[in-house]
């Protein structure tokens, strides 16, 4: 399964260690939808194989789990991180 990711909550500051839970929909079936915390969508990327991204322009960008403590995710495009998604809304 992969998810879009469309929006994040931020907790404690504006950068992406400081995103604490994600909204997403499903990219098979745009009727579902769901919100995870940070953790369950590394756990989800990293042990189950999942899919995120989040639309950019006309593209898709990739969001992989980075290994710090704790891990965190963040986008990564054309071989390097990227800020997508902070760019999105936040709720």
């Amino acid at each position: 399964m992969a998810v879009y990711i469309t929006a994040i909550h931020l907790e404690g500051g504006k950068r992406h260690r400081h995103i604490a839970q994600v909204r997403w929909e499903q990219t098979d079936d745009r009727n579902m939808t769901g919100e995870d915390s940070r953790q369950e969508m590394v756990d989800w990327i990293r042990n189950e194989n999942g899919e995120a991204y989040v639309l950019e322009g006309e593209g898709v960008v990739s969001v992989l789990a980075v290994d710090a403590s704790p891990p965190y995710l963040r986008t990564y495009a054309g071989g390097r991180w990227t800020d997508s998604l902070l760019a999105l809304p936040t709720f």
